[in-house]
């Protein structure tokens, strides 16, 4: 019994610790947890506004070479806080007219102005704008921007364009009239006078003389020149624009006319000097065969003697060489006369590649040389807005075919 009794104390004593112990560790879990200490955060710097990017939004004034036009960007003061605006620079069709910066700047208003013009550090941007042309103008894509840059953006792009002016229609209009005047002037001066034609009078009435060749090349040249210098001008306002080979190649034309002009005056010269000295020749015989006939009718006349006799065949002899002499005299007249005759033109091609003894290739060759650098000297012109600059190799040819030609007419009748 006691035992069960001391059981029973040492059951309710380690269950009383049990409760005891829980409610404390109850106790302990429900008090509130201290707060986290507060750890002050890193301050932040306010970030900047982004600069407003610059636009082109509207082109006032004529898009023309030599002229004045005005570009409004909106946003260029803020860009101009940051940046250069004196080193805006126009873009057209993305291509930088690099050196062409502006006459006057308004950031307050964001106006451009600019004066387009040709520097040689752009010469070859507008060459590519304005070379090979298909009309007056073209449209073209414009804004502005840093020559070391990019251009900004704009609302005249591709797809909304603006209009470059190539020729101004008024100058172009006028030019164009100038030239084709002078050429219809030039066309009748070669079919109605002998401005290349071989000197001298009509061969018969309606007739023409026949188309000389180192004239008609000359009149080619000057042509070819003078059009396309009058073209580069209204393109370009360019004056110095004729090359020093341009002016050896006018050298060698004029050089061909002229020393051909002095062939033929000597020729001419000559057979006329030949021509009177014949011709005073046989009137010189002729005298002296009507002298001498009459001395041997005298002769006959009289009592011959032997003297006579002798005298008489000695005459008689002379009057026979006076005579066929003068028969000899009368051939090479008429041939003379025949080669002094003025020819008469059978055509612009046959006259200048043919002489008295038909077509020649000396007369060929330097007629299919001048055409080859008259495509050359066009296309140059057209494309790249420039004399071209022959090179000396092929002004030493077109020389070379001149010379030829002069050589060969000296022994060429005219």
């Amino acid at each position: 019994m006691q035992i069960l009794n001391a059981t029973r104390s040492t059951l309710l004593t380690v269950f009383l610790v049990i409760n005891v112990t829980a409610v404390i560790a109850q106790e302990t879990t429900d008090e509130p947890s201290p707060a986290p200490t507060p750890q002050a955060s890193p301050t932040q710097a306010p970030t900047p506004a982004p600069t407003p990017k610059p636009k082109v939004v509207k082109v006032i004034g004529n898009v023309e070479l030599d002229d004045v036009v005005e570009v409004n960007v909106e946003n260029l003061g803020k860009w101009a806080e940051t940046n250069d605006p004196d080193k805006l620079v126009p873009y057209i069709d993305g291509r930088a007219i690099t050196g062409n910066y502006p006459e006057e700047l308004h950031l307050e208003h964001g106006r451009v102005i600019y004066h387009l013009e040709i520097t040689p550090g752009n010469k070859k941007v507008w060459t590519d704008l304005l070379g090979a042309p298909s009309g007056i103008r073209r449209d073209v894509a414009l804004s502005v921007g840093l020559e070391t840059g990019s251009a900004f953006d704009s609302v005249h792009h591709e797809g909304n364009p603006v209009v470059l002016k190539i020729i101004s229609p008024v100058y172009g209009v006028v030019a164009l009239l100038i030239i084709f005047v002078t050429l219809a002037l030039l066309l009748w001066l070669v079919r109605k006078t002998n401005i290349i034609r071989e000197p001298g009078p009509p061969p018969a009435p309606g007739k023409q003389r026949p188309y000389n060749l180192g004239r008609a090349q000359m009149a080619f040249w000057f042509f070819l020149i003078y059009a396309s210098y009058i073209s580069i001008w209204l393109i370009t306002s360019a004056l110095d624009t004729i090359t020093a080979s341009l002016l050896a190649l006018m050298g060698i034309s004029a050089g061909t006319a002229l020393g051909e002009a002095m062939i033929d005056t000597g020729k001419d010269t000559a057979k006329t000097n030949q021509f009177q000295d014949l011709t005073a020749e046989k009137q010189a015989l002729e005298q002296n065969v009507v002298e001498t006939q009459s001395q041997v009718d005298t002769i006959t006349a009289a009592s011959s003697t032997a003297t006579d006799q002798l005298n008489l065949d000695a005459l008689n002899k002379q009057l026979l060489d006076s005579r066929t002499r003068v028969g000899q005299i009368d051939q090479q007249l008429r041939a003379l006369s025949a080669q002094q005759s003025p020819n008469v033109s059978s055509g612009f091609l046959r006259d200048i590649l043919s002489d008295s003894s038909g077509y020649s290739f000396h007369r060929f060759q330097i007629f299919a040389w001048t055409i080859v650098l008259g495509v050359i000297f066009l296309v140059s012109v057209y494309n790249n807005l420039t004399m071209p600059e022959f090179s000396p190799t092929l002004l030493g040819l077109m020389g070379l075919s001149a010379g030829t030609y002069i050589g060969f007419k000296f022994p060429e009748q005219k």
